[in-house]
């Protein structure tokens, strides 16, 4: 199959200095992805929208709260939990070469594909963790961002991913349709782990994809 976006310039337009790594993680998805249990076999030939698009996404949330004015000058530490194949971990990791990003999975033939596509790549900012999120010491004060997907719903997630977050972190979290949903459902929890104006963002993909949905809340 080949994918959708193979020989659009969409994907360069909006990766950047990051498009390099990603065509080496986008070959070896689409070489590994589906035979490693790491993407389905409806994502084979979508992996450059479903998967690395969808996750750039959530990039100019990152750097907004990162105080940043770019990308390029975004600094600081990033905890990507429930990594998984790399989504959206390894392109975040790829479009903020100044961040230093924690990958945390449990799994350790997940572990091992991450660790494989860090050093493909050549992400030098990155540090794979195999561990829960629960499990995790946090640094210093805490993580100034928190990012996932597809992880969990809100009541479940904000128990595990506020507690790494610094005060005045920020948990940015892609989700579905429901996100609205999910954040009403888990609003109980989310206070109780210390969240504080959690709202649902639209987040533009590329000129002509449907736009994404990313969750943000606040650490007190």
């Amino acid at each position: 199959m080949t994918d959708q976006l193979a020989n659009s310039p969409l994907p360069k337009q909006v990766l950047g200095s990051a498009y390099e790594p990603m065509e080496k993680f986008y070959d070896k998805l689409a070489a590994e992805g589906e035979p490693r249990g790491l993407i389905g076999p409806r994502d084979v030939d979508i992996i450059w929208e479903r998967h690395i698009l969808n996750s750039a996404a959530v990039v100019p949330f990152i750097v907004e709260a990162l105080g940043a004015s770019s990308a390029e000058e975004a600094k600081g530490r990033l905890a990507d939990v429930g990594s998984g194949g790399g989504f959206p971990g390894i392109i975040v990791a790829a479009c903020l070469p100044q961040v230093q990003v924690t990958l945390i999975e449990p799994m350790e033939r997940r572990i091992e594909w991450l660790n494989e596509v860090v050093r493909e790549c050549g992400l030098e900012n990155v540090t794979v963790l195999r561990a829960r999120a629960e499990e995790v010491e946090v640094p210093g004060k805490g993580f100034d961002v928190v990012t996932c997907r597809a992880v969990a719903p809100m009541r479940k997630l904000a128990g595990f991913t506020m507690p790494l977050l610094r005060s005045g972190g920020r948990l940015v979290a892609l989700k579905g349709r429901s996100a609205q949903e999910e954040i009403e459902k888990g609003m109980k929890m989310i206070l109780r782990a210390k969240g504080v104006n959690p709202r649902v963002v639209e987040a533009p993909v590329a000129p002509g994809l449907e736009s994404t949905h990313v969750v943000l809340v606040d650490k007190r």
